[in-house]
């Protein structure tokens, strides 16, 4: 039983994962410092020294200077202030991997799709690469030409359709 777990955690994909969670954990740490300690200060300046961590409604009578001394008197709060950052912080790290996932997708070669058809060069219109023969519809839904099974055209005069009027 301890061979296949070693088996199952030494695959490829699995260590992809672990170490794609460690460091998405880590970047997760840098955005968000950068998001509370660096950008929402200046923004906060500019709104009139509003600081957002500290934005918050209370669900309980009096008030309280700050969030913490809303949370040391046991009240129930709104921290509106704090979502406002963890919302900041999400968008600024799906930003950041898409345009990860954008560079990667360019980098990576794109093979040349294989044609799966063909131009017919008797009626012009397209036909399956492997086709061997092909049956032409006229207006009034009759048969008026087919093609051999080798691919070649019958001449019109060399088959005669029985549906034709």
């Amino acid at each position: 039983m301890m061979q296949e777990f070693k088996a199952l955690i030494m695959r490829g994909n699995v260590l992809d994962l672990a170490i794609g969670i460690v460091i998405g954990a880590a970047f997760g740490r840098i955005v968000t410092s950068f998001v509370n300690d660096l950008l929402m200060l200046p923004i906060g300046l500019l709104l009139g020294r509003i600081d957002f961590s500290n934005l918050f409604v209370t669900l309980h009578s009096g008030p309280y200077p700050s969030l913490a001394a809303a949370k040391s008197a046991g009240a129930p709060t709104i921290n509106y202030g704090l979502f406002l950052n963890a919302v900041i912080d999400f968008l600024i790290v799906a930003f950041v991997i898409f345009l990860i996932v954008k560079l990667v997708n360019r980098m990576q070669e794109h093979p040349e799709a294989t044609p799966t058809t063909k131009p017919c060069p008797y009626c012009f219109s397209t036909i399956p690469l492997r086709a061997l023969s092909q049956l032409h519809i006229g207006v009034n839904g009759g048969v008026i030409e087919a093609l051999r099974d080798i691919g070649e055209l019958v001449a019109p005069g060399e088959f005669e359709s029985p549906f034709r009027p």
